[in-house]
């Protein structure tokens, strides 16, 4: 039993945290706060900077909303970065319906909106603009949020996030949050040598659980049997074979192997098997905007349509709604009718390709549950809030800019991240589709891995 006093210290201390603002940010929240987003917190309120890294979907940005409620009661600046203009654009409107118009910014290079609020909204490189050019914008900076700060790894823009880390004025609290890495304390020991002092806050639990299959034939496989996710399916590692054996047989009648599977499914049966199994709506991976609007075009072809007749009412009203001021000879240029054709029927493409109109329409509707099937590029899976049931990646290499590269296990691991919504879902379903090249022991390395060594580019 504890003693009086004891009970006496534990009331003492409940109500000096019921003072603090953290008590007041956690109150305008309708769920309660996880115990690293309470650290992460109680670090910034202490006058830290933090470096956090959680699994996709955890909640990271509870703590950047911190940082910026922080900011309004110190009368500061806050800035909120991203990688891409996408989540900038969200962000924007996300932090619009909890502060107002009037103070909210947004800068994106080719938007300027409010710039001089007090929360603006920006992709990293225009805070590494502003700071080369010591902008007055500057002035009053309190706090800084970097979302996706392990994009500092990207070979041609990473070094942008660590100029902007080095520059940035001693008296500005960073709050840098990144997907999980192995590396966590070594990155942030290199936050407390150039930023002072900064605690790192690490949390491994994914709220949603993930299961990890592989779409082959008609089924959609398990890639493990056993619950620890060691031991691989066996029909996986049979069907390996027979694609080698195939692929043997055909170099040795033709003088090369075939780069196509009988194994493979057809698009639209796979998403139609992801229905009827209720898992749905989903995000589908595919590594370039041309084959994401191909992916639609061929999926209008082939009669797809995973829409009510209500929810097709719906959608076309809001989609009227949005591009209602937009001329009709840009709305027959952008090839609206089979825009929306496709978007009433539950079925989209995203990708930087599109204009921004049509892309904050995907998104909302999407958000909504009135799209169930995206076809994505990978951009996708950098923190927009697009959460689905599933997630379908439709190979396990991309193109670089130079060459096609396999994904790295911090890559898959990122793209898969999107499955499961928090309190929508039980469980979250990460399929990976059978090509000729594809080896159930590589992808279990890549669906097991837990090591993310985050490297400066």
């Amino acid at each position: 039993m504890t003693s009086h006093a004891e009970r006496f210290e534990a009331a003492r201390q409940r109500h000096l945290a019921n003072k603090t603002l953290l008590a007041d940010f956690a109150r305008t929240k309708q769920f309660p706060l996880d115990h690293f987003q309470v650290e992460a917190c109680k670090a910034l309120e202490s006058g830290f900077g933090v470096l956090v890294a959680a699994p996709t979907g955890a909640g990271k940005t509870i703590i950047g909303e911190f940082a910026i409620f922080l900011a309004q009661k110190q009368q500061r600046k806050a800035f909120y970065t991203t990688p891409i203009k996408a989540l900038s654009n969200q962000k924007f409107h996300e932090l619009i319906e909890v502060y107002g118009n009037d103070k909210v910014g947004l800068l994106t290079g080719d938007v300027s909106i409010n710039s001089e609020a007090d929360i603006v909204v920006m992709t990293t490189e225009v805070l590494r603009n502003m700071l080369y050019v010591q902008s007055s914008t500057l002035q009053r900076l309190g706090h800084v949020v970097m979302d996706e700060v392990h994009y500092l790894a990207d070979r041609s823009r990473g070094a942008v996030w660590e100029e902007v880390i080095l520059h940035l004025p001693a008296s500005v609290s960073v709050t840098a949050l990144s997907a999980t890495v192995s590396n966590a304390e070594e990155f942030g020991e290199w936050l407390g040598q150039v930023r002072g002092q900064t605690q790192v806050v690490v949390e491994e639990h994914r709220p949603v659980p993930l299961w990890q299959l592989v779409a082959a034939d008609s089924r959609v496989h398990d890639l493990f049997t056993d619950e620890s996710a060691t031991t691989i399916n066996p029909e996986l590692i049979r069907l390996h074979r027979d694609e080698m054996r195939t692929q043997k047989v055909s170099r040795n009648q033709r003088g090369r192997g075939r780069s196509y599977s009988r194994h493979t499914p057809e698009r639209d049966e796979l998403i139609r098997r992801l229905e009827y199994a209720e898992l749905l709506p989903a995000i589908y991976f595919i590594f370039s905007r041309k084959g994401c609007d191909q992916a639609v075009d061929h999926a209008m072809r082939r009669g797809l349509n995973l829409t009510s007749p209500q929810e097709k009412q719906v959608i076309h009203e809001r989609v009227e709604a949005a591009v209602r001021d937009v001329p009709g000879e840009d709305l027959a240029a952008l090839d609206y009718s089979a825009w929306l054709h496709a978007l009433e029927r539950g079925v989209s493409a995203h990708h930087a390709g599109l204009i921004p109109r049509f892309k904050e329409v995907v998104e909302g509707l999407f958000q909504d549950g009135l799209l169930k099937i995206v076809f994505a590029t990978e951009t996708l899976a950098l923190g927009i809030n697009m959460p689905a049931r599933s997630v379908v990646i439709d190979k396990l290499s991309k193109w670089n800019g130079d060459t096609h590269v396999d994904l790295t296990a911090g890559e898959f691991t990122q793209l898969t991240g999107r499955a499961g919504r928090r309190g929508i879902d039980d469980e979250g379903n990460a399929v990976v589709v059978w090509q000729s090249d594809l080896d159930p022991i590589h992808l279990a390395g890549l669906a097991s891995t837990r090591t993310y060594p985050l490297k400066s580019s």
